[in-house]
């Protein structure tokens, strides 16, 4: 794996912990996601780029949330900035 980047810097994966055990705009919508990603800055979790609403994209789009992490094992994490695993 690749040397985080600096948008992990300030971020503490122990104490963030998943807001809801799904994708919580699909919940809300009544549809189904392939795979979840949690925001590594807020617990948020959203469905993956292959799940027809893009939630976890949306929310870095919308709160500029550069990081995340796959659940529910967290085999990897992201950086939206960098486009890049780590």
């Amino acid at each position: 794996m690749n040397q985080k980047c600096e948008h992990f810097k300030d971020v503490d994966e122990d104490k963030t912990s998943p807001n809801t055990k799904g994708c919580e705009e699909c919940e809300k919508e009544k549809s189904d996601w392939v795979a979840l990603r949690m925001c590594l800055v807020c617990g948020h979790v959203g469905c993956c780029d292959s799940s027809i609403g893009l939630h976890a994209r949306k929310h870095f789009e919308n709160t500029g949330h550069p990081v995340m992490i796959a659940l529910p094992n967290k085999p990897w994490r992201w950086c939206y900035e960098h486009k890049q695993y780590y």
